[in-house]
């Protein structure tokens, strides 16, 4: 599977209740340069609907049955045990066909037939529009037992879906089940995307301040020389005040401080101050007719002579 087939295939089995056809027109406006695309999401489609437990009114039926994988025949078939048939079914078009009788066969029969007889008027009273089966599975141990209540209302911007399922082990009398409940609200925009982009932004966001704090407490720490050559703090507030001639250890400083730095011999104060550290005769008037002399003038370093 391709890389663009798997992030589609993720956008059709998260599709709101009863809007697959939406997002598969959607999918195909987006891919207009793939037209083949949507044909490679049959197994998408499948997993949605299994999971969904989508309905689908088999030709000339009123009633709803139910597609799942619990009542799969394989090869896109499925059974329906109160209408005693199968169809075929397709997961792109949602839509049924090729309907056959199909007898229901087993040691469970009874109690399949038992349970939805029972179950029937419970559904009705408490879900409208909902449909509801029950199938043996793994080799008649287990019974499957669905609801699936769907109310949908684009014209008012929601749709929504109730789905219960509900497992009863035949050898231990025992029942667990679940419970989902899916509302897409949609009137102001899309909740549910504007939700995943805010979180997902927000961490991104949280990783980058991460990532500036462990570079200023790390990788800035480990660049920066923690004191001078000297060991000892520069004072900056009194660098403007040191005066070249009247102090060499502020020359010493500076040199220290030109020391850490990169091409510090094609640099005119480190030129200044070295070639006046090791002159005992030159004055000042002779410093400053040196050709580099402007380059120090805005430092101060030159004590002008009167």
């Amino acid at each position: 599977m391709s890389s663009q087939v798997k992030t589609i295939s993720a956008f059709v089995e998260g599709a709101p209740p009863g809007e697959l056809a939406d997002v598969i027109a959607d999918i195909k406006a987006l891919t207009i340069d793939t037209p083949n695309l949507v044909s490679e999401l049959g197994p998408a489609f499948q997993r949605y609907n299994e999971e969904q437990f989508a309905t689908v009114k088999l030709p000339g039926s009123s009633q709803n049955v139910i597609i799942s994988s619990h009542n799969s025949l394989g090869d896109g078939r499925y059974y329906d045990v109160e209408s005693s048939s199968s169809f075929a079914f397709d997961h792109t078009t949602q839509k049924a066909s090729a309907v056959q009788s199909h007898v229901l066969e087993g040691s469970q029969v009874d109690l399949v037939k038992s349970i939805l007889k029972s179950l029937g008027p419970h559904v009705a009273e408490h879900f409208p529009n909902a449909s509801y089966g029950a199938f043996p599975i793994e080799d008649d141990s287990k019974i499957a037992i669905l609801v699936v209540a769907n109310k949908y209302s684009p014209n008012n911007f929601w749709n929504g879906r109730w789905r219960s399922l509900y497992i009863y082990e035949t050898l231990t009398s025992s029942l667990t089940g679940s419970i989902k409940v899916d509302v897409h609200y949609y009137e102001d925009g899309n909740p549910a995307v504007s939700y995943e982009i805010a979180v997902a932004e927000q961490k991104y966001q949280e990783e980058i301040n991460k990532g500036f704090n462990n570079l200023s407490e790390g990788a800035f720490k480990g660049l920066r020389r923690q004191l001078p050559i000297t060991r000892q703090k520069i004072e900056w507030e009194k660098i403007a005040g040191y005066r070249l001639g009247q102090d060499i250890g502020a020359i010493n400083i500076c040199l220290c401080y030109l020391s850490i730095q990169k091409d510090r011999r094609d640099c005119p104060l480190y030129k200044i101050l070295t070639f006046y550290q090791y002159s005992t005769t030159i004055s000042q008037r002779e410093l400053r007719n040196h050709t580099i002399y402007e380059h120090v003038k805005p430092f101060r370093y030159l004590k002008e002579e009167t």
